[in-house]
């Protein structure tokens, strides 16, 4: 009778510990499920001939405490493939200053060429360069001195990972010069990092 009662007791743990076991498995991949999605295997569909590239980028944002001076830029940007990985396309300089007794703008219109390279490329990511040539320019408070119609010209690095079907996430590394910082008055050469969000729109036939 003893070792009957035993035997029912070892079956019915079993029993519970295999549903719990159940359970906590189809919780676990509920949870999984309902997770933000980070990441998503379309970088070949989205750098196709026909699509176009919608988004921005922002950097150069910070504050000074020494010179009490905040910066912050931004470039919409719209393009088109014109072949598989190949974009030309147009971006919009923007950029503001902030400092103790006044403000300085910046702003420009850059057209670029844009390559993802097959090398190294992944279904969730791609890596690129980019050639940009174009014109700019500054305006400073109270000041008889902006600059308008500077050339500007560079190039960039960066890498592109999917978030969604057709949303990635950017960042570059940019090796600019440009003679439009009325701030300086001469042609400087600046390296930055910039980070941005594109939107990549399937052409009509794609």
């Amino acid at each position: 009778m003893k070792m009957k009662t035993m035997k029912n007791i070892f079956l019915l743990s079993t029993l519970f510990s295999i549903i719990s076991f159940g359970a906590s498995a189809q919780i676990t991949d509920e949870v999984l499920d309902r997770r933000p999605q980070t990441t998503a295997p379309v970088a070949s569909e989205a750098v196709k001939k026909g699509n176009w590239l919608v988004g921005a980028s922002i950097g150069n944002i910070g504050h000074n405490f020494k010179s009490e001076t905040f910066t912050f830029d931004v470039g919409p940007r719209a393009g088109y493939f014109i072949s598989d990985n190949a974009v030309i396309g147009a971006e919009a300089q923007l950029g503001l200053s902030i400092y103790d007794g006044g403000e300085s703008w910046r702003y420009g219109l850059v057209p670029f060429v844009r390559y993802y390279f097959p090398e190294g490329a992944a279904p969730t990511h791609r890596w690129f360069g980019e050639a940009v040539l174009g014109l700019a320019g500054s305006s400073e408070e109270d000041s008889e001195g902006d600059a308008f119609f500077s050339r500007v010209y560079g190039l960039r690095a960066g890498y592109a990972h999917f978030v969604a079907s057709n949303v990635a996430l950017e960042g570059t590394v940019n090796l600019i010069r440009s003679s439009a910082n009325i701030e300086t008055g001469n042609a400087e050469t600046g390296l930055s990092l910039a980070v941005g969000l594109q939107i990549y729109l399937p052409g009509r036939n794609n």
